[in-house]
């Protein structure tokens, strides 16, 4: 057991212009978030279109997660607030599933390198066959005050542990129930990178589309990324 408190690490303000997050492409960039400009009304609003929308439910995740002050709407608002609203149930490196987490790169190359592993790693578990993944980047800016674990490598070590998130979770939980924005930390998968594990959309603006990359997986692993051009496909150097 780690032992770490919340106050072990210093709380510092980040702002990154912008942070990266990759996601799969099958999921939508717009949404009920964006349609909506108050987010008083998101309530009401989900509660009528859902009646005679069944994809909604799926589209809109498990909106009472976030607290009404918490949320965002607007142009732009679906890719951020669709990170606190669909939760993993086995949980994330800072999150033990009972709530949700915004993790982004402060650059894309580090966003891709933990996207990879992380698609890797599911491909493989659930026995896919050989196929390209296409993946949306997603520009958001970041602006807080954020836990920081950069600075102390040997008191960190226990949270940033390449494939067991105990020590992690437990931590993330405490951040969170504490009210915290969330955790910047150095990158497990691309070292000298730099991740951020945000708890509140309050620290993040609305989300802009950048382009598109296609993983290559060949049935064991990942051999490639590639750039997905308007003319087809071009390699991601």
């Amino acid at each position: 057991m780690s032992g770490l408190a919340v106050d072990d690490f210093a709380r510092r303000p980040v702002r990154w212009q912008p942070s990266y997050r990759l996601v799969p492409s099958r999921f939508p960039p717009r949404g009920l978030f964006d349609r909506v400009a108050d987010a008083a009304d998101l309530e009401a609003t989900f509660a009528v279109e859902s009646l005679t929308n069944d994809r909604l439910r799926d589209e809109v995740g498990e909106l009472s997660r976030v607290p009404v002050d918490e949320r965002m709407t607007g142009p732009g608002a679906t890719p951020v607030m669709a990170a606190f609203t669909h939760v993993n149930p086995a949980g994330s490196r800072f999150s033990d599933g009972s709530f949700g987490v915004f993790y982004a790169a402060k650059s894309e190359a580090t966003a891709v390198r933990e996207t990879v592993f992380h698609r890797e790693r599911f491909l493989a578990d659930s026995q896919q066959p050989p196929m390209t993944i296409e993946m949306r980047v997603y520009q958001v800016e970041l602006d807080g005050d954020l836990r920081d674990l950069r600075d102390d490598s040997v008191a960190a070590q226990p949270l940033l542990d390449a494939q067991n998130y105990a020590a992690s979770q437990r931590y993330g939980v405490q951040v969170y129930a504490a009210g915290e924005s969330g955790i910047v930390y150095p990158s497990v998968r691309d070292p000298g990178g730099e991740c951020v594990a945000a708890m509140r959309a309050r620290v993040l603006s609305p989300a802009v589309q950048g382009q598109h990359f296609g993983y290559i997986w060949d049935g064991a692993r990942i051999t490639d990324v590639v750039t997905l051009g308007e003319s087809g496909i071009a390699p991601h150097g």
